[in-house]
């Protein structure tokens, strides 16, 4: 008999992703739980064994696609076996479970002009409620015009009822020319310009053919959609501050042989880590998630760290009950993730349910910047470089290692005394590090 392949749900978070390539091919045999295919899902990539022994009969999702949890991929069956009919192979996915107890695949189709969609996941989208669903039909409302504010970016009810009433302020009539406000042509209506005042529609810009084309890896796609959608529905704000490490890189001189000798590479990045978890206890609400029903605070301090892979992008694997850890467990703890996310070892849960994210830029000789958040994290912290610089020390002059620290925040949950509060602490809890 026949057995589905079907997409597994690698993670509570996860409902979707992407065959990178198939390791075996239709007609090739294969063993049960010998290695099928590779998946690409959070920017982590994972071999998925085969559920049965037999023959490759036929492979639904070619490689390079992404579909959500529950698909089925491909058939394994008995040698000379028949793949499954269409008919049969509806039937089967109707009662399909999605493994984890994900929502099966619902049709969400956007055309021009049109939105038919039904309650569900849309890999684009989202989860669609009911309700949003029925709305979008009666309004002939495409989603994917809505700004979703709902937890993870999900559009919700007051997102499209806000949508719909700015579109109807919009379609209304312009104001008659005696009714516009101010005097002069910066306040003439278009009607009131003349023919050879209107200005015309300047041509669309084509982009130039000449170049390389570098094809999109699921990875690169993966962090345009997320940083996309980031910045899409969370008003960044950044706020810069600026610490003294002198006894910071006292402390790290004196103890980097000591951490080396228990087998642990200790960098300045779990000094920042330390300082980060520091002042996520004195200040709760940057460790939050603006959701709809309010803003959530959560209890474990789940830390996230930015691991650059070069031209291929980066990946953020979390320390979890990063709370609990002393320096040489921090640096333990980052050495690990490091090393598995570089030699491409890390599990999808690696990279999940991440509170807030550190990221060393500083590394490559970046002074500060202001980096994009996480979501549904509500804030980032950015490291530079560490530079020897003049800067006045009681009434004098004194070279100090100096590094600018930058705070990047969602300013729906934030104001800038808490972020500049928060970010204080770090700088304070840097400055006052024991040097021995």
């Amino acid at each position: 008999m026949a057995t589905q392949v079907i997409m597994p749900q690698l993670g509570e978070s996860v409902v979707e992703g992407t065959v990178l390539r198939w390791l075996k091919q239709v007609g090739e045999p294969v063993n049960e739980l010998e290695p099928l295919l590779e998946v690409s899902t959070d920017k982590v990539d994972t071999e998925i064994p085969s559920p049965a022994s037999g023959v490759v009969m036929q492979i639904l999702v070619p490689a390079g696609q992404t579909v959500r949890a529950g698909t089925t991929l491909a058939w394994i069956g008995e040698p000379g076996e028949a793949p499954p009919t269409e008919n049969s192979m509806e039937k089967q996915g109707a009662a399909s479970v999605v493994p984890g107890g994900a929502a099966p695949a619902v049709s969400a189709t956007l055309s021009e002009g049109t939105a038919a969609l039904a309650p569900g996941r849309d890999r684009d989208l989202g989860f669609i409620s009911p309700v949003v669903a029925r709305l979008a039909r009666e309004h002939n409302l495409d989603l994917r015009e809505v700004t979703g504010t709902g937890e993870g970016g999900r559009i919700t009810k007051k997102d499209v009822l806000r949508y719909l009433e700015a579109r109807k302020t919009a379609a209304e009539p312009a104001l008659a020319p005696w009714e516009t406000p101010g005097e002069g042509d910066l306040f003439r209506p278009t009607e009131m310009l003349t023919s050879t005042e209107v200005p015309s529609a300047s041509p669309t810009a084509q982009p130039p053919t000449e170049g390389r084309l570098l094809p999109l890896t699921p990875m690169r796609q993966k962090i345009a959609e997320r940083l996309t959608h980031s910045v899409r529905t969370i008003p960044h704000v950044t706020t810069i501050m600026e610490a003294d490490l002198k006894r910071v890189v006292a402390h790290y001189t004196a103890h980097k042989p000591l951490f080396a000798r228990e087998g642990v590479n200790l960098t300045y990045t779990a000094y920042f880590a330390l300082a980060a978890v520091a002042a996520l206890r004195t200040h709760p609400l940057l460790n939050a998630s603006w959701t709809e029903e309010g803003i959530r605070i959560h209890e474990s301090i789940n830390l996230g760290i930015a691991v650059s892979l070069g031209e291929e992008g980066l990946v953020v694997p979390v320390i979890r009950q990063a709370d609990g850890l002393s320096l040489l467990g921090m640096a333990r703890a980052i050495n690990d993730l490091t090393a598995r996310a570089r030699g491409r070892r890390l599990s999808p849960e690696d990279v999940q349910g991440g509170t807030f994210t550190l990221t060393n830029h500083g590394v490559g000789g970046s002074l500060f910047a202001t980096p994009i958040i996480l979501p549904p994290q509500c804030a980032i912290l950015g490291v530079g470089k560490i530079t020897p610089r003049p800067v006045v020390v009681e009434d004098a002059i004194a070279i100090r290692p100096m590094v600018y620290l930058s705070l990047t925040f969602d300013h729906r949950i934030l104001d800038g005394a808490a972020a500049d509060a928060f970010l204080g602490t770090i700088v304070q809890t840097l400055q006052i590090w024991p040097e021995v």
